[in-house]
C-alpha cells in the first residue's frame, strides 16, 4: 500500500483496515478477549462501536481501545499516514514535517502522536536472552552538552565518556536483531547486567576492550573478544575458528542512529530516550522488509500499549 493509496481512503475504509490488522479472525473483545461480540450500528453510537455480549463484561470498544489511538481526537486516516511516514522514512521523521504534512493542528498534537508510534515500535522488556551466535556490544552517548574542563579554552569539546551525555548501550546479532537502552552508567556492573540479560549461553560477545565487559567471556561458550581500537585495531579473524572479530554491525547501528540524532531530531530528550532508541530498533530490525510491511508490523504493535500526555520541552526534540 502506497502514501497516495492510504491518503485516498475514507475514514471507514481506514477503520476496517485496522481492523483487519489487529483482528485478523473477526473483533475480539480488549476488556476481557470474548470473541462474543456484536456490532453497534444505529445512529445514536459513534462509528465502529462494538458490543461485547460477555455477561461479565459487556462492554463497548472500537479498534483504537487499548492501543496507543485509543482516544485520539486525530482521524485514523492520519493515524494510518502517520504509521507509514515514519516507517518509510530511513532516518527518522521530525513531528514539524508531521504537523505540516497531516495539516494537524498543532506542533503538540504531532509530537505526542510520534512518541505514541515509537512506544507502539517497542518490543518490551526480555523474559530470556534470546540473541545467539556472534553479537556484538557497544555504547555512544546521546543528548546533554559535552563537557569542557575548562570553559575558557577554545579547545574542542570532549566527546563520549565522560560528558554530560547519556550513554546508550546496543547488543546487535550478526545479520540479526538489535537491541538498545539508555544506561545511567557503562561500569562493569551495569554492562554485564544488560549483557547477560540479553544473550544466550551459546553465543560469542565481541566488543572494544573497554574494562566495563571484562569478565564477561566465562558466561559464554564462544567466550569474549576484542578489537583494540586504541591500537587502530578495527578488525581481525579467530585464529581458530575464521570469524570475523570486529564491532562494525554496532557501530553501524549507532551510525543510523546518528544521521536520524543530528539530521532529523537534532536532540533526544532523557526522559523520552528509550523511545527513540525504540525506533532505531523497529527501523533496524525491520530493514529487509518493504515500507507497506513495515508499517503494518508497527500497526500489530500497537494493541495493548497506551501512553499518556508528556509535554515537548523543546520544539526539536521530535
Amino acid at each position: 500500500m502506497t502514501l497516495l493509496e492510504i491518503a485516498r481512503m475514507t475514514e471507514e475504509q481506514a477503520r476496517e483496515y485496522l481492523e483487519g490488522l489487529r483482528w485478523p479472525d473477526g473483533p475480539v473483545c480488549p476488556h476481557c478477549q470474548s470473541t462474543d461480540v456484536t456490532r453497534m450500528n444505529g445512529e445514536a453510537h459513534r462509528p465502529g462501536c462494538i458490543q461485547c455480549n460477555n455477561s461479565e463484561c459487556r462492554q463497548q470498544f472500537t479498534v483504537t481501545v487499548k492501543s496507543v489511538m485509543e482516544s485520539s481526537k486525530v482521524s485514523l486516516v492520519k493515524w494510518v499516514l502517520a504509521f507509514h511516514l515514519i516507517c518509510s522514512s530511513k532516518k527518522g521523521f521530525s513531528a514539524l514535517q508531521l504537523q505540516r504534512e497531516l495539516g494537524l493542528g498543532s506542533y503538540r498534537t504531532a509530537w505526542f502522536m510520534m512518541h505514541r508510534i515509537r512506544h507502539a515500535l517497542a518490543e518490551g522488556e526480555l523474559t530470556e536472552p534470546t540473541m545467539q551466535g556472534a553479537v556484538e556490544a557497544d555504547e555512544s552517548y546521546f543528548g546533554g552538552k559535552p563537557r569542557h574542563n575548562n570553559k575558557h579554552t577554545d579547545a574542542p569539546a570532549k566527546r563520549g565518556r565522560g560528558t554530560k551525555k547519556t550513554p546508550v548501550v546496543v547488543l546487535v546479532e550478526r545479520n540479526g536483531k538489535a537491541r538498545t537502552k539508555p544506561v545511567k552508567r557503562v561500569n562493569a556492573k551495569t554492562l554485564h547486567a544488560e549483557v547477560l540479560s540479553t544473550v544466550r549461553k551459546n553465543a560469542v560477545l565481541i566488543t572494544d576492550e573497554w574494562p566495563g565487559y571484562l569478565g564477561l567471556g566465562r558466561h559464554f561458550d564462544g567466550g569474549h573478544e576484542t578489537v583494540n581500537h586504541s591500537e587502530k585495531e578495527y578488525a581481525r579473524f579467530h585464529p581458530e575458528s575464521g570469524l570475523p572479530i570486529h564491532s562494525n554491525t554496532a557501530e553501524s547501528f549507532f551510525s543510523l542512529m546518528k544521521r536520524g540524532y543530528m539530521g532529523i531530531y537534532h536532540t533526544m530528550g532523557k526522559q523520552h530516550l528509550h523511545r527513540y532508541c525504540a525506533e532505531y530498533d523497529f527501523r533496524w530490525n525491520h530493514r529487509k522488509v518493504s515500507d507497506h510491511e513495515r508499517m503494518e508490523a508497527a500497526i500489530r504493535q500497537a494493541p495493548g500499549k497506551r501512553l499518556l500526555y508528556e509535554t515537548p520541552q523543546e520544539k526539536d526534540c521530535s
